[in-house]
């Protein structure tokens, strides 16, 4: 109300899920709760994070907000609430701001809203495949003679290879696990995990596929792997998606988090010629970076985090991994013709002899504020 300055009973609000077996009855618990405070709320079914954004920015659609129940990649007994308006995803200090007036209690309900449907995946993936058809300039079916495998790990990603991929010519034969099912039986849907990303490679490699695809479960990241079984993510999908801005925009600046290696560093600097800028880890804290200096006069097209979380300015700096992908896509075809490999476009990024994360347990009643007493120390 606040945010749109429209009374409640004028607001039109999104609400999707993902595959999650408690989606259903968080996604009716939500709707409900909109309905009863006077607004018009759309279930929108099963979609993507990305997606319920989109619901608020795409023609036609022309929703105030939206509301996606997902736990991302948490195990299958988690699921959570994300936030959207028109300005992007709600702050920590927004959703802190949420739970107080939840704690506070209800306002009086007024029980005159409207419950709504509203097929989001239609104009979203209608907009995912015209920017690729724009994007390779090849006809209506760009992606012909292609064969590219989905592996959704059974989260809300399988529409990208037959709402996305196969209507643009693209061989989808060789993809896995595209059915929804909250259990994940077969392996969890996320790029980082290596069970997934082992799936994934096993369908690239006895399929004969130019290329592999993964999502996580809400689709806001993803992975990538090539026909010779060789791993796109973390620094090296970063490489390739910085390639891509570069070319775009000569010696523009490029995001990340501050986990990512020395070689990306080089590789960005060196090869590209752009202006490599290490920031907090946390998507969040990386958009914002990236806005926060387009905003001071620094061209900045890309932000992304090692976990696979990338936003493009060109699209609102929406971390969505299916819209990155769809960067990607743009330039099989042309590197087909010539016989070029995806991997060809990164070759002099070097890597580590060794990657390791370690993650430190925080034992305080305040982790955050021991964390960032242990920040300034060091």
């Amino acid at each position: 109300v606040e945010r749109c300055g429209k009374p409640a009973e004028e607001l039109r609000i999104a609400v999707g899920r993902d595959s999650r077996l408690s989606g259903p009855s968080l996604q009716r618990a939500v709707l409900t709760g909109l309905v009863a405070m006077g607004a018009v709320a759309a279930d929108c079914g099963m979609a993507s994070t990305p997606a319920m954004f989109m619901a608020t920015v795409l023609p036609g659609c022309d929703f105030d907000g939206a509301v996606m129940i997902t736990a991302s990649h948490l195990p299958q007994n988690r699921n959570g609430l994300k936030f959207f308006t028109r300005e992007g995803g709600l702050e920590s200090a927004d959703i802190k701001e949420l739970l107080r007036r939840a704690e506070a209690g209800p306002e009086a309900a007024r029980l005159h809203g409207r419950l709504t449907s509203f097929d989001i995946l239609t104009p979203y993936t209608a907009m995912l495949r015209q920017r690729i058809i724009t994007g390779v300039n090849g006809g209506e079916r760009p992606l012909a003679g292609l064969k590219i495998a989905v592996d959704a790990g059974n989260g809300a990603g399988g529409f990208y290879a037959t709402r996305v991929l196969a209507p643009l010519g693209a061989d989808i034969s060789a993809s896995v696990y595209l059915e929804p099912d909250g259990s994940f039986p077969n392996h969890v849907p996320n790029p980082e995990n290596k069970e997934a990303m082992e799936s994934l490679r096993r369908a690239v490699l006895a399929g004969g596929c130019d290329l592999g695809l993964i999502f996580d479960t809400d689709v806001d990241r993803a992975g990538a792997v090539e026909a010779d079984g060789t791993e796109l993510g973390r620094n090296r999908l970063i490489a390739l998606a910085a390639a891509i801005a570069a070319e775009q925009a000569p010696g523009s600046t490029i995001v990340t988090d501050s986990v990512t290696s020395d070689q990306l560093a080089d590789f960005i600097e060196k090869k590209l010629g752009c202006r490599h800028h290490r920031f907090k880890r946390g998507y969040k804290n990386v958009i914002n970076e990236a806005i926060r200096l387009n905003e001071a006069g620094e061209t900045c097209l890309l932000a992304m985090e090692t976990s696979g979380h990338g936003a493009l300015k060109e699209n609102y700096f929406l971390d969505d991994g299916a819209y990155v992908i769809a960067k990607i896509l743009m330039l099989l075809p042309e590197l087909k013709r010539k016989g070029i490999t995806l991997d060809e476009q990164i070759k002099e990024l070097k890597q580590p002899v060794e990657v390791q994360e370690i993650r430190l347990k925080l034992f305080s009643d305040e982790p955050r504020e021991q964390g960032n007493k242990i920040l300034e120390e060091m």
